[in-house]
């Protein structure tokens, strides 16, 4: 009998199978919305599990488990399905690639590092936020896949420290004279430093990636997300830590039935593009008892850019996001600015933001097009937020506010009939500040019993149809002594 089956038998005989929650245990997360919509199904698996170290891995640190990770995963995959154990220990790895019926499952005490070696990660020809284009392979990634997980409690680790330019002002003397020593190039006002002068040539010279060659050479350019699903069906990410991306942290496209429950998104906070988690274009979400403190925007909503957006016609719609915290990011919770295909249903509530650059942000610009619409906000609270609690930006992108102004056309982004209900917010720049476009109004907005304690109070600029009820704004700038100041709006009522 082989040690292979073995393993099976034994594994079949004492392993205790992974606690996942029934849909019947995230009913509590859809009573009372504002909306109808379906709890996401959750992935089944087989009762089969098998360890990485059964196919030769070394948790030391140094071998690389590359084959090791896709041996497991294939076997696994050829029996039906079940759950890829990685136990405790430091498994350095390539890229890898889950298959449908796949849980990864990571121990207490697993920590997967991604190689350093960035040939390992090859060129892929892929769906992306701008459409089909030549990316760099995920660390962890799935395409086309149904029935898949990683849970457990360990860390993943995507070595991003590799691959993210840096900015000089977001370090002092001292670490950035250490960066400068570690290798690489600075540009030549020596404010931004990149692993590899092709990474530099790809940002400065806007390098456009046409072909895989191309592609192969200003790879170091070409940051992947940490973790790529891309057109997946019964998805569950549970107890996991996501840290150190080269870009994006989590970022689920075009999936239906996605849970995200308590996971740990983080990076430094000088970490460029470091988004934690961006659902784009996906159906039926639920986000749930996670934390996030990262050094771009945190929980974020997209569906594509301009014309890539509108055509793939997908929209995120259906998503609940529930009891989640936000220690820094620039945004708390944000939809846009690559939002084109729409966004729809939305429900964030019991949520937590301290020290983000803003809590509830909302932005684009001309040639996006896209409907937002039908959004809730509840019970959020918020504390030092930089800038402003809650911000519609409309002319995202540094656009230029006195061009002229264009008819209204599918390139013409709307964000109407949203509600913001129980915030509370101790300490920001502005309270509101909202500035929708002259063509197309921000518009059908209510706030409800907000209380909300700002240096400044509210500016709107280009809206209508906004209901303010039982709300208390407080402003400690004593300079500013208009509290509301409304610019090219109609119809804005203060009960």
């Amino acid at each position: 009998m082989s040690k292979y089956l073995i393993s099976i038998l034994l594994s079949i005989a004492v392993s205790i199978s992974y606690g996942f929650s029934n849909e019947n245990s995230y009913e509590k997360y859809y009573m009372g919305l504002p909306f109808e919509t379906q709890i996401p199904t959750l992935p089944s698996f087989g009762e089969l599990s098998i360890s990485i170290t059964e196919f030769g891995a070394v948790g030391d640190g140094h071998s690389l488990n590359t084959q090791a990770f896709q041996n497991t995963i294939k076997y696994v995959a050829s029996k039906g399905g079940g759950k890829v154990i990685v136990p405790r220990g430091i498994w350095l790895t390539g890229p890898i690639e889950l298959q449908s019926n796949i849980n990864l499952h990571l121990e207490e005490g697993a920590l997967i590092v991604m190689s350093p070696n960035l040939e390992l990660y090859k060129v892929v020809y892929k769906e992306g936020t701008s459409g089909m284009a030549y990316h760099i392979q995920s660390p962890i990634s799935a395409q086309n896949c149904e029935n898949i997980a990683i849970t457990g409690n360990g860390i993943i680790d995507g070595s991003g420290d590799l691959w993210r330019y840096r900015k000089k002002g977001k370090f002092t003397e001292l670490e950035w004279k250490g960066i400068i020593q570690s290798g690489g190039v600075t540009t030549s006002k020596g404010d931004r430093w990149y692993p590899t002068k092709e990474a530099m040539d790809y940002a400065i010279d806007q390098i456009q990636i046409t072909d895989s060659a191309t592609a192969v050479k200003y790879r170091s350019g070409l940051t992947p997300k940490l973790l790529s699903f891309v057109d997946c069906k019964k998805v569950l990410l549970k107890g996991i830590t996501f840290q150190n991306p080269p870009n994006w942290n989590v970022h689920p496209l075009g999936c239906e039935d996605v849970i995200i429950d308590n996971i740990i998104i983080r990076s430094a906070w000088s970490a460029q593009n470091s988004d934690a988690l961006d659902i784009e274009s996906c159906n039926r979400v639920l986000i749930i008892n996670s934390s996030f403190d990262v050094g771009d925007d945190a929980i974020c909503i997209k569906s594509g850019k301009n014309l890539a957006g509108r055509k793939r016609g997908k929209p995120s719609q259906n998503i609940i996001i529930d009891n989640c915290v936000v220690y820094h990011g620039h945004g708390g919770f944000v939809i846009g600015s690559e939002m084109s295909g729409g966004v729809k249903n939305i429900s964030v509530r019991n949520c937590t933001f301290i020290g983000t650059d803003v809590g509830l942000r909302f932005k684009s610009t001309r040639g996006r097009g896209g409907i937002v619409s039908n959004i809730f906000m509840d019970q959020i609270q918020m504390i030092n937020i930089v800038k402003n609690a809650i911000i519609f930006e409309l002319y995202y992108g540094n656009a230029d506010k006195n061009a002229p102004i264009p008819a209204v056309s599918e390139e013409t982004p709307q964000f109407k009939d949203m509600h913001f209900k129980n915030i509370v917010c101790n300490n920001s720049e502005h309270a509101l500040y909202v500035v929708g476009l002259p063509e197309m109004n921000v518009r059908n907005i209510t706030f409800d019993s907000m209380k909300i304690t700002s240096k400044k109070g509210i500016l709107i600029n280009w809206a209508k149809d906004f209901v303010f009820k039982n709300c208390q704004f407080t402003t400690t700038e004593v300079q500013d002594t208009e509290a509301i100041k409304l610019f090219e709006t109609s119809n804005i009522n203060f009960q």
